[in-house]
């Protein structure tokens, strides 16, 4: 009778998060990163039986799909930084900008942007007293300077700083 092998002299096992589920964070346990997707099929190969090798032809499809879930997730990563970069452009476009947007209580108002937040997930516009999420914006009305938006609002009664919001 066999017993099944517990160490294997002079083999060292790295610890890699991605395998044990004592991480701190809340990880995900149903995907494997490549480092341990390699480990484990330099693992079937270091131990397989002699008498029924691995096929060879499942083993470069499974080479082969490693490839591709790896240039997957670096063309996903790729997207998702420019998706960013595009998003701080925009917010960064829009300051000295009459925008029209949408209000936390659900009316549209509009107002002179002053400046732009871009740390986070989402950029932030602000206009007036208010921070509003880049995404609410739903319309640029002009591109005036800060002066001349200053000066429409001074004589328009809403005051002299040209960062009131209007209904």
């Amino acid at each position: 009778m066999t017993s099944p092998i517990t160490t294997v002299p002079g083999a060292t096992v790295p610890q890699d998060p991605t395998l044990s589920g004592s991480s701190s964070s809340s990880t995900d346990n149903t995907t494997l990163s490549s480092q341990a997707f390699l480990q484990l099929l330099v693992a079937q190969l270091k131990y397989q039986d002699p008498s029924s090798p691995v096929d060879t032809s499942s083993f470069m499809n499974e080479t082969a799909t490693l490839t591709q879930v790896q240039a997957m997730q670096q063309s996903a990563q790729t997207s998702q930084d420019m998706l960013a970069a595009q998003r701080a452009q925009t917010a960064s476009s829009m300051v000295g900008r009459t925008v029209a947007y949408l209000a936390a209580d659900g009316s549209t108002k509009t107002g002179y942007v002053s400046a732009a937040t871009i740390s986070g997930a989402s950029p932030t516009l602000k206009i007036g007293d208010s921070t509003i999420d880049l995404s609410k914006v739903t319309q640029v009305l002009d591109g005036k300077s800060s002066d001349d938006a200053a000066a429409a609002s001074s004589t328009s009664g809403s005051g002299a700083s040209g960062s009131g919001t209007t209904s």
